[in-house]
C-alpha cells in the first residue's frame, strides 16, 4: 500500500509541476495565460499582480522547484524505501501545503481575483500532504501495557547479601 502511495505522489507532483512550467513559461515568455474557466478567469491579474514575485524570482518557479523535489524524493523512495525519505516529503508537504494555502488567501482576500492553475496547484499540494501523512503517520510511541513499570532492579545487577 505504501509503494501504491508513493506512485500517486509521483503522478500528483508531476501534475502539478506541469501546472507550474506552465505558469513558469508564461511569465518568462511574457504571454497572457489561457484562462476562461465558469467565473475563474482571473489567471492574468493573479500572474502580474505585485504578489507574482518573491524575491525577484516568479512563484512558478518556486512550484517548479517544489514540484521538482517531491517527485525525485518519490522517485528515490520507491527505489530505496527509507523512512527519512518518508519523513522528508511531509515536511515538503507540509510546506507546500502552508506555501498554497498562504498564496489562496492573497488571491482571495488581497487580489480579489482567483486563478485556475493557482487552485489547482493548491489542490495538488493538499493532496500530496495527505497522502504522504498516511504513508506513516507521525505517532508517539505510547506503552500498550497500561501497566506501572516494576521497579525492579535489572537482573545483571546483584544485590549484596544482608548481614
Amino acid at each position: 500500500m505504501k509503494r501504491i502511495s508513493i506512485v500517486f505522489i509521483l503522478v500528483l507532483a508531476f501534475c502539478g509541476l506541469s501546472d507550474s512550467i506552465y505558469l513558469a513559461q508564461n511569465e518568462i515568455s511574457d504571454t497572457p495565460l489561457v484562462c476562461n474557466i465558469e467565473e475563474i478567469s482571473g489567471c492574468n491579474i493573479v500572474a502580474t499582480s505585485q504578489y507574482a514575485n518573491f524575491l525577484g524570482i516568479p512563484i512558478a518557479e518556486y512550484g517548479v522547484i517544489f514540484y521538482a523535489f517531491i517527485f525525485i524524493i518519490a522517485a528515490i523512495e520507491i527505489m530505496i524505501f527509507d523512512q527519512f525519505l518518508r519523513r522528508t516529503l511531509q515536511i515538503l508537504s507540509f510546506v507546500g501545503l502552508l506555501t498554497s494555502l498562504y498564496l489562496t488567501f492573497v488571491e482571495i482576500f488581497v487580489i480579489h481575483a482567483l486563478c485556475i492553475y493557482c487552485l489547482a496547484s493548491a489542490v495538488i499540494a493538499l493532496l500530496i500532504f495527505i497522502v504522504a501523512y498516511f504513508i506513516e503517520p507521525i505517532r508517539k510511541n505510547k506503552r500498550s501495557d497500561t501497566s506501572p513499570v516494576e521497579t525492579r532492579p535489572p537482573t545483571h545487577l546483584q544485590m549484596p547479601p544482608s548481614v
